[in-house]
């Protein structure tokens, strides 16, 4: 039976794209992590460079308090300088945003992270701060946002060639939703190993991880505030990862600086 020019489009469609992504191969210098990426790091650093103002506008744009914006810096470049994260080629900055309601944190690809003056202003210690940004910077060394893009890529093809292939607009939303949903998966996983990747981070920098099972019941306890869905639309759920945080804590063994002075002398003593 003679197949017709729709589907045979649609298969090349379908072919071309599974071969791209599943021939795209890269070995992180960190994790030691086999990946599916299509982009280097330098595009990497030029993409979070070229994104990072607007994504701080959706937010309030940047803090205009010196004292506290170069504490929340330096506390990220101490997590930098002190771990594996320092031997990647990316360029890390720091960004605290103005928002006061969101409780969020987020990195773009390349080094560019933020936190909201959201969750800042929950927060206790450095160690818990540490906790956010090590787990950030975790995602930044793990190549995360880079794997997201070549596997849109992918289902995208796969999306167009069902579309092709069938003529029938609500087959192509169907693939759309299981495309989305697949995605969301690995960014759960992907949550995942920030978490991993955050400890180590801390551990190395002399702060105590500990501060990280903290962070989670502050965002556990910011359940009812506006804009929580901002971060809980990819980050786990805090309960669903304390025991698995508790066992990594175990294997560090613990110790390190909390600085509750110090966080209370540069952020929350201006922060109200």
């Amino acid at each position: 039976m003679r197949k017709s020019p729709r589907l045979i489009i649609a298969i090349v469609i379908a072919l071309f794209s599974a071969v791209t992504y599943f021939t795209q191969r890269s070995t992180n210098e960190v994790t030691g992590e086999v990946q599916r990426i299509s982009i280097t790091p330098e595009q990497e650093i030029a993409l979070g460079l070229q994104s990072a103002p607007e994504m701080a506008q959706q937010f309030g744009g940047a803090i205009d308090h010196a004292v506290v914006d170069d504490y929340v810096a330096a506390v990220g470049e101490r997590v930098v300088a002190r771990s594996a994260a320092g031997k990647s080629p990316y360029r890390y900055n720091f960004h605290l945003l103005a928002d006061p309601e969101t409780v969020n944190a987020f990195a773009l690809p390349g080094g560019q992270i933020f936190i909201t003056v959201g969750l800042l202003r929950r927060l206790s210690s450095e160690a818990q701060l540490a906790g956010v940004l090590g787990h950030e910077i975790g995602h930044v060394v793990g190549r995360h946002s880079a794997e997201h893009m070549a596997k849109a890529q992918f289902t995208q093809g796969l999306i167009g060639a069902v579309g092709v292939g069938t003529g029938d607009l609500s087959a192509q939303q169907v693939a759309a939703v299981v495309g989305q949903a697949v995605n969301m998966k690995y960014g759960r996983q992907d949550e995942l190993e920030s978490d991993s990747l955050g400890i180590v981070f801390m551990q190395d920098a002399d702060y105590d991880p500990r501060g990280m099972m903290r962070l989670m019941q502050v965002l556990a306890e910011a359940g009812g505030a506006r804009g929580q869905s901002e971060f809980f639309s990819t980050h786990p759920n805090p309960e669903n990862r304390m025991q698995r945080l508790e066992a990594l804590i175990a294997l560090t063994g613990g110790g390190g600086e909390t600085a509750e002075a110090r966080f209370q002398e540069n952020v929350l003593k201006y922060l109200k």
